[in-house]
């Protein structure tokens, strides 16, 4: 039995419908990771601009720069799984910000472009850990009926980085070239360094530890995270369940086989479930979110800005509509479900993505057109304003809660590792591709991979919404269609 506090413990509630707390609490804290990686995005957007006239670097010098973050978070997202299997989730989340810490001091110092590139890379093992983290333990957390709403809180938290980052470079930017690109580069080491002690007050997660076989420390955090004494029980015995407990008591050791059961040898409903993480992370960023993130000073200038100022300020737009959206995302995925959600994004996607595409070419062909200028900054807005509200953030819960326990860290690991992949191939070759096939059939180009991605979401991802985390795998158990009738009977949320 667990035995509670009684209602004066942190996390207790009577009312079993809301939000826990201390649970959201814990969510926040471990979020703040994102935060410093949506800053480190958002700033180098417009930094770039700076950096490649103080350092008198070409495109391709900067090619690099933007996408080795990526290519060095691929190697933190593979051993974050790992990590957090031996250490636990909270130790992994305050080893990504020392990391973070070192890789921003670095940045900051950057006397050229060789120790600005090894600092870059080193903030990217930071980020490929709090890529794989902080979703997971905002998911092991989190009950049933709210875990979409704190296991979004990551993206949400990228997003005000970002935003906070295009700030940034705004005001930074009026200061002197040698140092306003350093200031802003350097400021995320502030964040870093608060993350890694606050993180240590709070609580491991009750399955991470449930899987160490320490169960009376499990229990008494389940307690705090639940509303009632009756949840906690039942959320417990769930976890004990899963975690394949063995005759005498022990807990089958963590990590063995993990490989094996993932990719080597998976059961059919594994498979299912590594092929929906593996294609949702595949197309988040094969649709282009990173290129109008990363890249959008550079699409407003050839749309027709050409003020440096109205840059960055049509920039700062991008990052509140992101981050507008996010919120709105965050309320709706425990109402509306993420199917639901993340058909709608895409669609809105492939929309926004033609429309963009079209603006951009006329300005190519026919000079500046105010109304193709509209048309991209409108057009621009409103992709990130439907990829916000759906894939974006839908992303990160998906993955981490789809997996079974004994797989879950891992298998989040190799999907953060596609998402890395990704999204360092768009950032690296946008510009290249962009000087062969003009910038407006780029996004032509990224129009047509939104519509694959649609057509994929809508036949491999059930609705997870209000499944308990031990109970979806089941939704894979007979293939991607009787998964979608198991969780039609379930919550009457039929497509």
């Amino acid at each position: 039995m667990v035995h509670a506090g009684g209602h004066n413990s942190p996390g207790s509630n009577p009312n079993p419908t809301h939000m826990n707390k201390f649970a959201f609490g814990c969510a926040v804290v471990a979020s703040i990771i994102s935060i410093i990686f949506g800053y480190d995005t958002g700033v180098m957007s417009g930094a770039r601009i700076f950096i490649q006239d103080d350092l008198k670097i070409n495109d391709n010098q900067v090619e690099v720069l933007m996408g080795i973050l990526n290519l060095c978070a691929l190697v933190g997202s593979l051993t974050a799984g790992k990590t957090s299997d031996v250490i636990g989730r909270r130790y992994t989340i305050a080893l990504s910000s020392v990391i973070f810490l070192v890789g921003s001091v670095v940045m900051g110092y950057g006397p050229n472009y060789a120790v600005l590139m090894v600092g870059r890379c080193i903030a990217g093992v930071g980020v490929g850990f709090a890529l794989m983290i902080a979703p997971v333990y905002s998911a092991e957390i989190a009950s049933a009926s709210h875990r979409g709403f704190l296991t979004s809180l990551p993206e949400l938290c990228i997003s005000l980085g970002i935003l906070i980052g295009y700030v940034s470079n705004y005001c930074f930017g009026k200061l002197a070239l040698k140092l306003g690109w350093r200031l802003m580069l350097g400021l995320a080491a502030i964040p870093s360094m608060i993350l890694a002690f606050g993180i240590l007050k709070m609580p491991e997660s009750p399955r991470w530890l449930v899987m160490q076989g320490r169960l009376e420390e499990a229990k008494k955090i389940m307690v705090l995270i639940s509303n009632t004494e009756e949840e906690a029980e039942e959320r417990f015995r769930d976890i004990l369940a899963a975690a394949e407990i063995e005759e005498d008591g022990a807990v089958k050791a963590v990590g063995r086989g993990v490989w094996r059961e993932l990719v080597i040898n998976p059961t059919p409903a594994v498979r299912l479930i590594l092929i929906a993480a593996v294609g949702i992370h595949f197309f988040e960023h094969a649709t282009g979110i990173e290129a109008v993130v990363l890249y959008s000073p550079k699409i407003f200038e050839k749309a027709g800005v050409t003020s440096k100022d109205k840059l960055l300020l049509a920039t700062v737009g991008v990052g509140l509509t992101k981050a507008v959206f996010i919120v709105i995302a965050t309320f709706l995925l425990d109402k509306v479900g993420r199917r639901k959600l993340l058909l709608t994004s895409t669609g809105g996607m492939v929309f926004a993505s033609t429309s963009l595409a079209i603006g951009l070419t006329m300005v190519h062909r026919f000079g500046r057109l105010v109304w193709a200028l509209r048309l991209s900054i409108v057009s621009a807005y409103t992709f990130v304003a439907f990829f916000s509200i759906g894939l974006g953030p839908i992303t990160w819960v998906y993955s981490s809660e789809i997996f079974p326990l004994r797989l879950r860290a891992q298998g989040a690991s190799i999907g953060v590792a596609v998402n890395r992949i990704m999204n360092a191939t768009v950032s690296m070759s946008f510009l290249s591709i962009m000087k062969t096939i003009t910038m407006g059939g780029v996004f032509f180009m990224f129009a047509g991979i939104a519509v694959v991605a649609w057509w994929f979401f809508f036949f491999m991802l059930p609705e997870t919404k209000g499944v308990p985390l031990e109970e979806i795998e089941k939704l894979f158990g007979g293939g991607a269609c009787d998964g979608l009738e198991i969780q039609a009977k379930r919550v009457d949320n039929k497509i």
